[in-house]
């Protein structure tokens, strides 16, 4: 319920930040140029009806969620530009192709075909402006990467209060502009200077949508410190998820659960737990194959599908995926075989089962008895001792012999956060912004502190992932180990990595995954610098070992 008031709120706050300002003018302006009372109806209700299907594209498809987010505002900043030159000469429309027979049958069927024309061109707009306002609200992003995956009505719900706050503020300016219009005798003129102004101002915000000016106006509205209207949210959020309104039951007294929804398999055509009750000990592990902590534990648990498979026990992966490529069920079976998992696999792409659970970690076991009963919960890495006696006190084989002796636990060190370069997560980004996104440029500061993400040159920051725009550094003060990174590129891309100012390695980046950047002798803290050679190489996320 808390969330559900903080979503509407936070559709009111999103028209005064800084990515929504500039944008403003463009509602105004479509209200003035618009030849209807209901223009601003249609504006702004097909920017709220665009906001709601670009979100579910978003989330049903991972080729949707896997195109590039320049398409979107090279997508929106065009339209925005066609209706500005129309607004500019009015005779550009008329002068395209099939457009003087479009005119002419919409004559018969409307009466008039310049009204049809100009309903459509308000349904563009609205819609062209959708995706750009989706972006602008961490509330958003926090219905779109947790609330959705893991409940679709409650998320549904939450995105819908937040629609309803955007469109109904959106709504009121709207026809303020339209008001406007009914005052001014000069701006019914189609051809008059006013629509032209209006046209010019069309055009030039969605060139600067289109080439990330906009982005970058927004960084220096944030700058000025006048219009951070995202932190209010951020309180809010925080104060949410301080006071979580469900918690993890008592293992001890749950009964098992049954998969939810899954998106697929890898390693069986279809398992369920039901199915195995009564027959199998079974082992159920939220994983996912980009998680660190997840790969350490995948020894152990190859191990132990080797050693006790025949003896009685199954073992079943819940992929739960931390980021959009992880969906990708051929990324999940390379995974699985390049750490030697034969085991089935379930995809949970969409938090079913992991919701089912009320799980909230990487990695999570679940040991489950012959009558159906949770009797072992463990979270994240270690406990293995601990946990291979439980399975074999469920299999009845309380043998020592039987433990594992060729892994063994590593020694435990105090190691830097995982760290991630997206806007939805980077509060320990030091020389930016926590949770701004767009095109931003970063320089270096001359003192930096340990366990902080810096970078350097012109980065487009996403929610799950920062993009190198042009050659770009990354500065990172760590105490571990070892050393990963969550990373991809479009094309193959080299990175040179330098460690205490010596050069150490360069590495190839292409494929979506967990890279090993580092690998020293012992524990310790150093201070990690990534170069870049080119633009292309998006990162997600640091973790350590």
């Amino acid at each position: 319920m808390t969330l559900l008031v903080v979503s509407f709120l936070a559709g009111v706050l999103t028209v005064l930040a800084p990515c929504i300002l500039p944008l403003l003018p463009v509602v105004i302006g479509s209200s003035l140029s618009g030849r209807h009372k209901s223009t601003p109806y249609i504006v702004v209700g097909s920017l709220a009806l665009s906001i709601l299907i670009f979100t579910f594209l978003l989330k049903a498809s991972t080729a949707f969620i896997m195109v590039p987010p320049e398409v979107w505002t090279y997508l929106s900043g065009g339209i925005l530009i066609l209706f500005g030159v129309t607004l500019v000469l009015p005779s550009v429309w008329e002068m395209l192709p099939g457009v003087g027979a479009l005119a002419i049958g919409s004559n018969k069927l409307v009466g008039e075909g310049y009204q049809k024309k100009s309903f459509i061109g308000d349904v563009l707009i609205g819609a062209a402006l959708g995706p750009v306002f989706s972006t602008c609200s961490p509330t958003y992003f926090v219905i779109l990467a947790t609330v959705l995956p893991v409940s679709f009505i409650e998320g549904t719900t939450y995105l819908l209060a937040y629609i309803l706050g955007l469109a109904g503020v959106l709504l009121l300016i709207a026809k303020f502009g339209q008001r406007l219009s009914g005052t001014l005798a000069v701006i019914a003129d189609s051809h008059g200077w006013f629509k032209r102004i209006i046209g010019i101002l069309f055009i030039i915000l969605g060139i600067a949508i289109a080439t990330g000016y906009e982005k970058k106006l927004e960084t220096k509205i944030l700058d000025s410190g006048y219009f951070d209207i995202t932190k209010v949210e951020h309180f809010l959020l925080k104060k949410i998820q301080e006071n979580p309104e469900s918690s993890m039951p008592d293992a001890n007294a749950q009964r098992y659960v049954e998969i939810k929804n899954p998106a697929g398999f890898v390693n069986t055509d279809g398992i369920t737990i039901g199915e195995l009750i009564g027959k199998k000990v079974i082992l159920v592990d939220f994983m996912t194959y980009s998680c660190i902590n997840c790969q350490r534990t995948f020894p152990y648990m190859v191990a132990w599908d080797a050693k006790y498979r025949g003896k009685g026990l199954a073992i079943i992966g819940i992929h739960t995926p931390e980021f959009a490529f992880e969906k990708d069920i051929q990324n999940v079976r390379d995974a699985m075989k390049r750490f030697g998992i034969t085991y089935p696999v379930v995809l949970d792409n969409e938090y079913a089962t992991w919701n089912a659970y009320k799980n909230n970690y990487w990695p999570r076991k679940y040991l489950i008895d012959l009558k159906g009963n949770i009797v072992y919960d463990h979270i994240g890495e270690g406990g293995y001792e601990e946990t291979e006696r439980k399975i074999q006190e469920l299999l009845g084989e309380n043998n020592p012999a039987l433990a594992v002796s060729n892994i063994q636990d590593k020694e435990i060190f105090a190691n830097s956060p995982e760290t991630y370069f997206g806007s939805l997560r980077n509060e320990l980004l030091g020389n930016g912004r926590p949770g701004t996104e767009g095109v931003q440029s970063f320089r270096m500061p001359a003192h930096t502190s340990p366990n902080t993400l810096y970078l350097s040159g012109v980065w487009n920051i996403t929610p799950e992932y920062a993009e190198a725009v042009q050659e770009g550094g990354v500065q990172y003060t760590y105490q571990a180990k070892d050393v990963y990174i969550v990373a991809e590129a479009e094309h193959s891309m080299q990175v040179d990595l330098i460690q205490d100012g010596i050069p150490i390695a360069t590495i190839t980046i292409q494929e979506s995954r967990l890279y090993t950047l580092i690998e020293n002798d012992a524990p310790g803290k150093h201070k990690l610098e990534i170069r870049t050679k080119g633009p292309g190489v998006r990162l997600y996320a640091f973790t350590f070992g």
